[in-house]
């Protein structure tokens, strides 16, 4: 997991290929005028753009992705993000979608991280991660980008 703010993004672009196009996207002068949901960028990269009333943490599952890492970005509100090592996962609560590319656990994270307007978070394949947890309301962009 990788926590810090846009202004910083360029450092990780040599962790993938794709991470590039992700921030250009995340740069874009229009990203909070974006409407709610997916917006393909190229073969290799799409966006989520969500708005809405966070989730408390008993009505959520943490989740991991195969062939997407998850660079989530908050726009508005402050997303508390949970995290654990995919390797000390229990069982899926459900068989692998590989459609959707997610599976989800009922395990609790190990850490959490408080992710304020203009941060951004990146999960890897080896990161479990419960996202959306927050009092309030919630404007983010998710980017899914291929590993």
């Amino acid at each position: 997991m990788i926590l810090d703010i846009l202004d910083n993004a360029d450092f990780y672009v040599p962790l993938n290929p794709h991470l590039a196009t992700a921030f250009a996207f995340l740069r874009r002068p229009d990203l909070a005028q974006l409407e709610t949901g997916r917006h393909e960028v190229d073969d290799d990269v799409y966006a989520v753009v969500a708005r809405g009333k966070g989730r408390k943490v008993e009505d959520a599952l943490i989740e991991t992705h195969d062939h997407y890492l998850d660079l989530q970005y908050v726009i508005s509100g402050t997303d508390t993000m949970g995290w654990k090592a995919r390797r000390d996962l229990g069982p899926t609560t459900e068989a692998y979608d590989p459609r959707s590319d997610v599976a989800f656990y009922k395990d609790a994270p190990t850490a959490w991280a408080e992710v304020a307007p203009g941060a951004f978070a990146i999960f890897f394949p080896e990161d479990a991660h419960l996202p959306m947890i927050s009092d309030g309301e919630l404007h983010k962009v998710i980017m899914k980008v291929r590993v």
